[in-house]
């Protein structure tokens, strides 16, 4: 399988069909969470759907840190593929692999012990906990499969392939559809069955993956050497990875501290915001696979100082997520009801209700979201962390202050700006950081 460069073609057009198979690779990520969602909440019930959202932000904690620590590994895996140093890719990877497996054992051993203590921290709802603490601590188990799957995906998107990851996660995807129905319906397993059945798809689509890759692309096929390592090559990448972590480690207090205030308004709102949500996260996928996509081209072309060409990928990137905010307002203005009802065993107006509401507050701020993205890769492409990170504050403290402000004043719709509110804080930062990195690295060049 053939690597792709992109330092060179038509910025728009690279950008296009590099990001598609990501953004359909992320759909079907969210297909292994819509689907639990889906089959819990109709099969299982409302209180089930409830327990699964409760979860959302502690797993999003845990889970986010380590996948973006190795997006950070495979920056700098970009990078020397961008610069012609094969030889450095090959040691890269392996430095990741040996970072990625640290990380996922510490991880995995302080978060799975503690999983029902989180769930009562966050004022979980009686009648959901146990159901909600069942369901987080096999998740919180399988992290290793989510963590190596996104790991060598990265890797090979790192080399200019979007499209090899997309084949796994599909197979993935529809085996995890099944053994939802397998171990929910079957087995009787219930809430349970669910997370058994994301961790098993996501191991197999980590296997594939791996195997393929080794198969399929010389370049990273590790050899003994590449696993000798120094501690001074090893801290090139946690420097630019572990800032990327506690980044979204930040955003996700923030989404616990939205839960917090969110779990006071009972399961039926917890039910709404959670669906909601999940509608939300199938559109967002597309502003997710353009930062990704932009994050490679970056790399790549920092690798090769290509400093206009950077500034031309930025520019191109803003026009697409214009075009998909555009889009995403039309189709859930539309949709939006139906979209909701999937998800619901009954007709609960109520539950509906509150949904619509933070679909329509959220899509008005949508085109926030693709800058934050946008600029956030950009920069993390070029090797910049902190500025990134100091984002992820400024996110952190606008989305709690609206939970807590806008909640306390006006309830569960000021619960709704807090996301949009985020995004704005966070844009404004990433914005004037671009523009600092951007002169400073010509300056530096020249």
């Amino acid at each position: 399988m053939a690597t792709k460069e992109l330092t060179t073609g038509n910025p728009y057009k690279l950008l296009l069909f590099f990001m598609f198979p990501i953004f359909l690779g992320n759909v079907f990520q969210q297909v292994y969470h819509l689907t639990d969602t889906l089959i819990v909440g109709r099969i299982i019930g409302l209180k089930a759907l409830a327990a699964t959202g409760v979860t959302a932000p502690l797993i999003f904690l845990v889970i986010s840190f380590i996948f973006a620590s190795t997006q950070g590994f495979t920056i700098i895996t970009a990078q020397k593929f961008g610069a012609g140093e094969h030889h450095l890719v090959r040691k890269s990877f392996a430095a990741s692999v040996i970072l990625s497996a640290i990380l996922s054992v510490i991880m995995t051993a302080i978060s799975t012990p503690f999983s029902y203590k989180l769930l009562a921290l966050l004022r979980t709802p009686d009648d959901i906990i146990n159901l909600a603490a069942s369901y987080l601590v096999i998740m919180f188990g399988g992290i290793f499969a989510t963590i190596f799957y996104n790991l060598s995906a990265n890797v090979i998107r790192a080399l200019g392939d979007s499209k090899t990851p997309l084949y796994f996660l599909i197979v993935s995807a529809f085996l995890n559809i099944f053994m939802d129905l397998l171990f929910i319906i079957k087995f009787k397993l219930g809430i349970q069955g669910a997370g058994y059945a994301t961790v098993v798809a996501q191991a197999i689509s980590t296997l594939l993956c791996v195997t393929y890759m080794f198969i399929k692309f010389p370049v990273l096929r590790l050899k003994k050497e590449d696993w000798k390592t120094d501690w001074r090559f090893l801290y090139e990448h946690l420097k630019v990875g572990i800032p990327m972590g506690f980044q979204m480690s930040i955003l996700s207090l923030g989404m616990i501290a939205i839960q917090f205030v969110l779990n006071t308004f009972g399961s039926t709102a917890v039910a709404a915001f959670t669906t909601a949500v999940r509608v939300d996260q199938l559109f967002s996928q597309a502003y997710i696979a353009l930062g990704a996509t932009l994050a490679v081209f970056t790399a790549q072309n920092f690798g090769a100082k290509k400093w206009t060409r950077i500034k031309d990928g930025a520019k191109a990137g803003v026009v697409i997520a214009i075009w998909i905010s555009l889009f995403s307002a039309i189709i859930i203005s539309l949709y939006s009801r139906p979209m909701i009802s999937v998800f619901l065993n009954e007709i609960n107006e109520e539950v509906i209700r509150l949904a619509q509401i933070y679909l329509y507050i959220v899509i008005i701020f949508f085109i926030f979201l693709g800058l934050l993205m946008i600029f956030r890769n950009v920069l993390q492409g070029m090797g910049e962390v902190m500025a990134p990170l100091w984002s992820g504050v400024g996110e952190l403290v606008a989305r709690t202050i609206c939970a807590f402000v806008l909640g306390y004043y006006f309830g569960y719709k000021g619960i709704c700006f807090a996301g949009p509110a985020a995004w704005i804080a966070a844009t404004i930062i990433l914005y004037f950081a671009y523009k600092i990195k951007l002169k400073n690295s010509v300056k530096k060049f020249f």
